[in-house]
């Protein structure tokens, strides 16, 4: 039998420079969600299926790495942290009675097809403010997104602001079947504005509320862009949504970040948990977000301990990746300084790199080749 030795489609090793200068970002990230003062938490990197089912909105079945154990329940790999947290959250903290704000590192894997060209094992940071239903907590989220970005080192990037509420209120008023919302959220998250006249058509809604729909996939840009989405509804909760997002940026403007902030009311995630705002961020070098994250208030209750959330995740690969491309260098460690010895002066040598260490610098101890 042919033996492989390469690695499987959608995974790679990471090692000289790349790890350590991944390992560093990864440092960088970590000290900002302690400077805001989230404490850290580990989750398994498998979990019961029950954790990532339909049920709870993360994504679909048929995208899950799937395997049993021996009592035969059903696991699965991580796909999303999110779910994970949110089940040790309820299991251990009492989000009812304190605010509770958790930070994580770790890989998450997803079985994507592999022509879309992605890592189906990403590593992962992120943090979980659980049990605040504030403006103020989705402030503090997209305030800690920028940090982060700027503290990796990027400069040029956009935190894009959605409100899933403002959707969701329509798509109620609207009463179309569970098929025609399917297709409805595709075409505007993909700002297919044609593909959405179509549909509309068919649907044979108001002609005010398909103006509305037919406006979400231009719906984006700077703050002005919420006085837009006001004028076009009158739909109670879908204008309690612009009001959220406008008390949300008087907020950020404290933290003097409001200028990395644009929204996007066109903005549908495939995760079926949010609830209130949804965000993303990105930057040129690469096509994907580097992070996503929003409101999700009902996922806990899935767990049995309902609590008011909101979170987000950094991709640290796409990241990494857009450092690169953008020639952003993150100084891996310090340079490793080779001491050769021989049997005469091994004493000596291993004596001397001894003390180096003591001084925190990087050492390595080698026999002279012609000497093995």
């Amino acid at each position: 039998m042919q033996r492989i030795f390469h690695t499987p489609e959608g995974v790679r090793d990471i090692y000289n420079g790349e790890c350590s200068r991944k390992h560093q970002l990864q440092s960088r990230i970590r000290q900002v969600f302690l400077r805001y003062g989230y404490e850290e938490i580990e989750t398994p990197t498998f979990e019961f299926f029950e954790v990532f089912s339909r049920e709870v909105g993360t994504i679909p079945s048929k995208d899950l790495y799937k395997f049993f154990d021996r009592e035969g329940n059903t696991l699965v790999l991580r796909p999303d942290f999110t779910p994970s947290v949110s089940r040790a959250c309820a299991t251990y903290f009492s989000p009812d009675k304190d605010v509770v704000t958790l930070s994580y590192t770790g890989q998450a894997f997803t079985n994507s097809s592999s022509y879309q060209g992605r890592l189906k094992e990403t590593t992962q940071m992120g943090v979980e403010r659980i049990g605040d239903s504030s403006a103020e907590a989705d402030a503090e989220l997209l305030a800690m997104t920028v940090e982060c970005l700027l503290e990796s080192g990027l400069k040029e990037f956009q935190v894009s602001v959605g409100q899933v509420n403002y959707f969701k209120s329509l798509l109620a008023e609207a009463g179309m079947d569970e098929e025609a919302e399917e297709s409805l959220r595709a075409l505007i998250s993909q700002k297919n504005y044609f593909g959405v006249e179509e549909l509309l058509k068919e649907q044979k809604l108001d002609p005010s509320l398909a103006e509305t729909f037919q406006a979400l996939p231009q719906l984006f840009g700077s703050v002005e862009v919420l006085d837009r989405a006001r004028s076009l509804t009158d739909n109670t909760e879908a204008l309690k949504a612009v009001e959220r997002l406008e008390e949300i940026y008087e907020i950020l403007k404290l933290y003097g970040y409001e200028k990395y902030v644009s929204f996007d009311f066109g903005m549908v995630s495939k995760y079926r948990y949010y609830t209130g705002i949804i965000f993303q961020a990105y930057t040129y070098g690469t096509g994907e977000p580097l992070v996503k994250g929003g409101r999700y208030d009902e996922l806990l209750k899935h767990f049995g301990k309902p609590a008011a959330s909101t979170g987000f995740v950094i991709v640290v690969d796409s990241l990494l990746t857009a450092l690169s491309r953008q020639k952003i260098d993150v100084p891996g460690e310090d340079e490793i300084t080779v001491l050769y010895y021989t049997d005469e002066t091994r004493r000596d040598v291993i004596l001397k790199a001894r003390e180096m260490r003591k001084k925190g610098l990087r050492t390595a101890v080698r026999r002279r080749k012609e000497e093995c």
